[in-house]
């Protein structure tokens, strides 16, 4: 009785107004943030340590491309590279094949310049905290995402060749060898995706293996190996996503 006493009090002083409540006015200013501005020198003064320690960090040359490398449908010298490297270092990372990997086209901000290569132009290509995960999907829920894939014009992918034909995908080899609906595949994938961003809920029911890895950084690392190798970043456009007749 105590408690049903209780309760029915505090339900009365929640829902109860105070006569004595007064309504306050709160009013704003809008400051437009431009060149005239009159600029805060204490303010400055306190970020510029971490100014100069971020612009060293970012100005850091990791690697060198002859060409530079932009994104486009349905496939992209930029796409192939970034897919290489979630499929390189993810192996690595993760200790084990991974059949194909991808990239949601709209996850690729920027592009990466002719000359060398920054860890500043790395965040510019890929700004988001992703992390790499890996799903093993059943061959039907793959050709499911691959066909997502093809109503889209095409997305970076890496370990899989395959052609559009009236928004399906079609002629779809992975490793080689043509899909097979009751095999299972290893795929790597940001979370994003693998939680069912960009409509791939097909992906949403598969358990993910992570690391706390981001993409990011296995773009970094790839580069990275590939300059300790001497070689440049100027991936190819190999047809593995094309239009088919």
């Amino acid at each position: 009785m105590r408690l049903l006493l209780s309760i029915v009090l505090l339900g009365f002083l929640l829902t109860s107004k105070d006569a004595s409540a007064q309504k306050i006015a709160v009013k704003y200013s809008g400051y437009p943030i431009d060149p005239t501005a009159k600029k805060d020198s204490v303010m400055l003064a306190f970020l510029s340590g971490y100014r100069d320690s971020v612009t060293k960090s970012m100005g850091s040359v990791i690697g060198f491309s002859t060409t530079g490398l932009s994104k486009h449908q349905p496939e992209s010298g930029l796409g192939n590279f970034m897919t290489d490297a979630i499929k390189t270092i993810g192996e690595q990372v993760f200790g084990q094949h991974i059949d194909a990997a991808f990239v949601n086209y709209g996850g690729v901000r920027s592009y990466l310049p002719k000359g060398n290569i920054t860890i500043g132009n790395i965040f510019e290509l890929m700004p988001f905290d992703n992390a790499l995960v890996l799903q093993r999907v059943k061959g039907d829920s793959l050709l499911s995402l691959l066909n997502h894939i093809a109503a889209k014009n095409g997305w970076p992918e890496s370990g899989i060749t395959m052609g559009i034909k009236e928004k399906k995908a079609v002629n779809i080899l992975i490793g080689g060898k043509p899909l097979s609906t009751d095999s299972i595949y290893t795929i790597a994938n940001s979370d994003y995706i693998a939680n069912g961003g960009d409509d791939t809920n097909m992906l949403k029911v598969f358990p993910q293996q992570k690391k706390g890895y981001l993409i990011r950084d296995a773009l970094i690392a790839y580069v990275k190996k590939m300059t300790e190798q001497g070689k440049p970043i100027d991936a190819k456009i190999e047809k593995r996503i094309t239009y088919a007749e």
